[in-house]
């Protein structure tokens, strides 16, 4: 687990910010961004506020985790980033508390809880990453089905993470279950264990493995994909399934009793802002918001076909999926 409590970040913000931040309410927030692109909205919102921010970085299943763990004594007052799917879920043990952010456009109905228990602020579309140099070197092409993975060349090769700890492997569980029936699904995971070389805590870890070589293929978010493997120069190339990707709401909710709901409220109304918004093409996220600016990789929700899975009942079933996966894996 990394853990970053940044009093550093509001030391090395302008005098102006500075002196505004001893006044200020912190904010303290779990969030399951990777630490590089956390700063990014961290240094901005604190630049552009004042407020001071503590933040603890983990996957989003131990973020969800941890809140259980804490709910008699909640010790941060938001959670940022995650799939709307674990939302869902913390929102059915009463872990969150409601709020409406501000905006100056309309989210769609999936795109936000009905109550306000989780709102969402960015897309994100499952792939596959794979390295160029093993492609030439066995004569393959980038895996473009869901079956090809199955095949012998890939054996050792592939790379993903536990779905108990990380939203990316969640999804992309659910979305299987989706496409393919419960049973059916499981029976491909088996098949597709076999082929895995190891499984990781972060969904987007697998893609720095494959950029170094470790491994052929890895399964992550896109903008990982583009993040992590293209826009570093490593040679990685995306691809998808022809039969459809997971994709998901990237959400964030107060933590029901947590402290200082008030800057975390500020940060949820800022998250959305176009100024926000806009600084989200720095990772290849596709942004909700109408008018914000895109990075021209980004692949959105027309770049690949999809694969529907509803938010509830991805939620709802968290825990008794991932257990059959555990039992499965025996892990």
């Amino acid at each position: 687990m990394g853990k970053f409590f940044l009093p550093a970040i509001a030391a090395a913000l302008l005098l102006a910010g500075c002196s505004r931040s001893q006044d200020q309410t912190p904010l303290r927030m779990y969030t399951s961004f990777d630490p590089n692109e956390a700063e990014i909205y961290i240094r901005a919102f604190e630049a552009d506020t004042g407020i001071p921010v503590k933040w603890v970085r983990m996957s989003s299943g131990e973020v969800l985790a941890r809140v259980k763990a804490e709910a008699k004594n909640p010790q941060m007052g938001l959670w940022l980033a995650g799939t709307a799917a674990d939302f869902t879920s913390a929102k059915k043990e009463n872990l969150l508390a409601p709020y409406a952010p501000q905006t100056d456009f309309t989210l769609e109905p999936h795109q936000r809880d009905p109550a306000g228990y989780w709102t969402g602020f960015y897309f994100g579309v499952i792939g596959f990453a794979s390295n160029t140099k093993f492609l030439a070197e066995h004569g393959l092409s980038p895996p473009s089905s869901w079956q090809d993975l199955l095949k012998p060349e890939w054996q050792g090769q592939i790379g993903l993470a536990y779905p108990y700890t990380s939203s990316t492997a969640y999804t992309l569980l659910a979305s299987l279950v989706t496409l393919m029936g419960e049973d059916q699904a499981f029976e491909y995971l088996r098949r597709l264990d076999r082929q895995v070389h190891h499984y990781n805590k972060s969904g987007s870890a697998c893609v720095t493995q494959v950029g170094l070589g470790e491994l052929g293929v890895g399964i992550a978010f896109a903008h990982d994909i583009l993040t992590k493997g293209v826009a570093k120069g490593y040679p990685v190339t995306l691809s998808f399934p022809a039969e459809g990707s997971g994709y998901e709401i990237g959400a964030m909710a107060l933590i029901r009793g947590g402290p200082d709901h008030e800057p975390a409220q500020r940060f949820m109304d800022w998250m959305l802002s176009e100024r926000g918004q806009n600084l989200m093409q720095q990772w290849h996220r596709v942004p909700l918001h109408p008018r914000a600016q895109r990075a021209a990789l980004a692949v959105g929700q027309d770049q690949a076909r999809l694969i529907h899975v509803d938010i509830d009942w991805a939620g709802q079933n968290r825990d008794r999926l991932i257990g059959r996966w555990r039992e499965t894996k025996k892990r």
